[in-house]
Formats: structure tokens, C-alpha cells, sequence
């Protein structure tokens, strides 16, 4: 399974893939849980998971264990955001932990390594350009 991971570092995401042979690193954790970055090129960095999706779209949610899909009666936080005081909805919710289900992960950085994420993700041409 190819899952898409977005980190997050302050007030910029960066976007990329993790490959099938690498993702049995990240299969079965939770959210919360921190793995080290270099299976993803960031050499140094260790990432905390913070959420995700599914195939479908469906979110999921640090407060429903294991990985399957749940609907659940929700009146604010993820999946829903209520336009009304005491509005709330049944809506459906993935668990917290990571399967082959799961085609995007969330991640945030809570550890850095030598280089910033800027140097890491910039594209070849800009630095030919540079010089």
C-alpha cells in the first residue's frame, strides 16, 4: 500500500509518498505514536502521527480503537464542525490505527534533524538557479 504522508512543520506542509516496502514501518501505529523520519528521506526527524483518511475519505479519530469504520454520534471536532450550538450528527470515522485502508497519513514534526525541511524539499532547479 502507497500511503500519502503530509508533514506539517509550523505553518508549512510538505507532500509525499511512502512507499510499499517502507510502509510495514508505519502499519499498526496509532495516533500519537512517533516514528523516525528517514524512512521517508528526512534524515534526523522523528514525526508524530496526527490523524489521517481512508480510501473514501473518511477520518480518523484518535478516540476509536482499532481500524475499522465506525459511525458515531459527534458534536464538534474531527468530521464535523457544527454551524449551531448543540448541533450534532451521526457521522462516520475511521480508528486510530494505521491499516492498508488508510491512504493518507498527517503527520507533524516533534523532533528535527541537521538540514530544515525548506532544503530538504527544494527542487534541483532552484538550486542550479541559485548558483
Amino acid at each position: 500500500m502507497v500511503y500519502k504522508v503530509v508533514v506539517s512543520d509550523e505553518d508549512v506542509t510538505y507532500q509525499l509518498e511512502l512507499d510499499d516496502k517502507d510502509a510495514n514501518v508505519v502499519n499498526g501505529l496509532k495516533i500519537g505514536d512517533e516514528f523516525a523520519g528517514g524512512v521517508l528521506g528526512l534524515k534526523g526527524y522523528k514525526l508524530e502521527i496526527t490523524g489521517g483518511s481512508d480510501k473514501n475519505g473518511f477520518p480518523m479519530k484518535a478516540d476509536v480503537d482499532g481500524t475499522r469504520r465506525f459511525k458515531s454520534l459527534v458534536d464538534g471536532g474531527t468530521g464535523f464542525k457544527p454551524t449551531k450550538k448543540g448541533l450534532r450528527r451521526r457521522k462516520t470515522v475511521r480508528g486510530n490505527t494505521i491499516a492498508d485502508d488508510i491512504s493518507q497519513i498527517n503527520v507533524k514534526v516533534s523532533e528535527r534533524g541537521d538540514q530544515t525541511l525548506a532544503e530538504i524539499f527544494a527542487e534541483p532547479e532552484e538550486e542550479q538557479a541559485e548558483e
